[in-house]
């Protein structure tokens, strides 16, 4: 269990803003073979960002007037909440990515592209897209049910962090190894830590099919996967193997590609009893 607890909080420390410090830094540690064990744990991180997020998102629409535009206030607000809590790490590899591929064809070039931390056209556009693109999408499935929307936000959070480890277990780290945030990544992922990871996301599903029944889930979670599979099929093209910069957009497909998947299985099932 300590173990457990130590990988949980390291993962924390390393992709959100959550104050891991003091004697609790001291006592989670570090070594490059502990964050890569907390690679499991990407998951389970998504479970606190998305309980976040998701408590944002319910108190604005329950304070906000009944008006039409109130879903997408609070939508803005707990797409604010959660960069805020992440500081904007999965966005800033999206950005990243996309300066990366879309400034050269050339594999060598389009690497040095991605270690530029200023943000080009291409990273612009993919960023303010992206961000436009939650905000709709939770304005319109709140638009239908407010309750359902809130538990979608959260489960997004937990399966969009579990769409980076099938790329980190099927393909290599790529790039500057040594001078890379994802560095420990390099050795890839173990299947026990692949399963574990999978588990945190497995768990987010039964809490909220329990409590909202319903096919559209698994209709977003088939959005998850396809962007996940794109993303790998994008990644491995141009670039032979993985990046930080492409966990991190993948993540973000992910999470789009959810909502999108859960709005179109929504507008078949119609509403829920």
């Amino acid at each position: 269990m300590s173990r457990f607890l130590r990988h949980y909080l390291l993962a924390l420390q390393f992709f959100t803003r959550v104050p891991v410090t003091g004697r609790l830094a001291a006592w989670v540690g570090y070594s490059p073979a502990m964050l890569r064990a907390s690679a499991a744990h990407f998951p389970g991180v998504g479970w606190l960002v998305g309980l976040w997020v998701a408590a944002v998102f319910a108190a604005l629409l329950w304070a906000l007037p009944a008006l039409p535009a109130a879903p997408w206030v609070a939508a803005l607000g707990a797409t604010v909440a959660g960069v805020l809590m992440t500081g904007a790490f999965h966005e800033d590899g999206l950005a990243d990515l996309a300066d990366g591929l879309g400034g050269s064809a050339d594999r060598a070039r389009a690497l040095d592209i991605m270690k530029d931390s200023r943000i080009g056209s291409f990273g612009a556009v993919a960023l303010v897209l992206a961000l436009l693109g939650k905000v709709a999408l939770l304005a319109l499935l709140a638009q239908g049910e407010p309750a359902r929307a809130v538990a979608a936000l959260f489960l997004a959070q937990v399966v969009s962090r579990a769409a980076p480890l099938a790329v980190i277990y099927t393909q290599p780290h790529v790039g500057d190894v040594a001078g890379s945030k994802s560095k420990p990544l390099a050795d890839g992922l173990t299947l026990a830590a692949l399963l574990a990871g999978l588990s945190w996301m497995a768990l987010a599903l039964l809490v909220v099919v329990a409590r909202f029944p319903g096919m559209g889930w698994w209709a977003g979670v088939l959005g998850a996967a396809l962007g996940t599979a794109w993303m790998a099929r994008l990644l491995w093209r141009r670039l032979r193997g993985f990046t930080g910069d492409g966990l991190g957009a993948t993540q973000q497909v992910a999470e789009l590609l959810f909502y999108l998947g859960l709005a179109v299985a929504w507008s078949v099932e119609g509403p829920t009893a």
